[in-house]
Parts: C-alpha cells; sequence; structure tokens
C-alpha cells in the first residue's frame, strides 16, 4: 500500500472511493486499469471501515454519570489509516 493511501483520513478515502466507483461504473477501461481500480477501492474501503469503527467505538464509550450528565471515557483518536487493524 503506497504511503499516499496509508496517509488518507476517512474523508479522503470516501472521496477517492467514490471516484473509483464512477470510473469502474463507466465501462470503457480496460481490463488491467479496472482490475487496478478494484484494488484501490477494496483498499480505500478498509480505510474507511476502520475510521467508522473507531468512531463506533467512541461512540459506545459515551456513559451516563450518576449524576445523569454524559461523560466520555478517554480512547485512541481515529486512526488516520488502515493498518492498526485488519477489516
Amino acid at each position: 500500500m503506497s504511503s499516499k493511501v496509508k496517509e488518507m483520513n476517512f474523508e479522503q478515502a470516501l472521496s477517492r472511493l467514490e471516484e473509483v466507483v464512477k470510473e469502474l461504473e463507466d465501462g470503457r477501461l480496460p481490463l488491467e486499469k479496472s482490475l487496478g481500480l478494484f484494488e484501490e477501492g477494496i483498499r480505500l474501503s478498509k480505510i474507511c471501515k476502520v475510521n467508522l469503527d473507531a468512531a463506533e467505538q467512541r461512540i459506545t464509550m459515551l456513559i451516563m454519570d450518576e449524576k445523569g450528565g454524559i461523560t466520555q471515557k478517554q480512547v485512541d483518536s481515529l486512526p488516520s489509516t488502515g493498518g492498526g487493524r485488519n477489516a
């Protein structure tokens, strides 16, 4: 995976994934180009999944305190890559 892809945040990965999907849906690409874009799309979707999973984990860490207020336990920040977990 290139370092450019590794450094993508959720929004960047999703935006590029949308571009890849549009290119593939066009249907005018040669097979090898289509396969390359498909592979890139898989990598991008994994980055998105890792970030969404981390966001979901942060949300579930929100708990009610004894006074009925909402507090958040300290958790790691959102990852910027798909390298931390297998998606």
